[in-house]
């Protein structure tokens, strides 16, 4: 499995950054992807996720209609479009796999790929 995210950089608050995590090596129907980030100084904490249920995606509270999260399966592609951007979105955002179903557990996640630093300037 790898995972690789991309689209990070410098936004003012209320501004909107797309980030993208390019997936390979694994069938989307297994896999749960999930974007976990983590600012300095505070322990990581999952984002959002997709999953294969019908159910929809998982979101953290915080980001509830400022966040989508989608995926395309032929490009094999991730998304996170984050619009509203608030100072406090300032992390490094990852991407990485759990096993079939969101769980919304950073121990969960058993693939990682390389962040993607986001900075929002108040």
């Amino acid at each position: 499995v790898q995972l690789q995210a991309s689209g990070g950089g410098l936004v003012q608050a209320g501004g909107s950054l797309k980030l993208s995590c390019a997936a390979s090596g694994f069938t989307f129907d297994d896999w749960a992807i999930g974007w976990v980030r983590q600012a300095p100084g505070k322990e990581r904490e999952v984002v959002s996720c997709i999953d294969s249920r019908d159910g929809g995606p998982y979101y953290k509270d915080a980001v509830k209609g400022r966040f989508t999260i989608s995926w395309d399966k032929a490009k094999r592609i991730v998304y996170l479009q984050m619009n509203s951007l608030k100072a406090e979105d300032t992390a490094a955002y990852s991407c990485a796999a759990e096993d079939k179903w969101c769980s919304g557990k950073v121990s969960m996640y058993r693939h990682w790929g390389r962040g993607t630093l986001v900075t929002v300037s108040s």
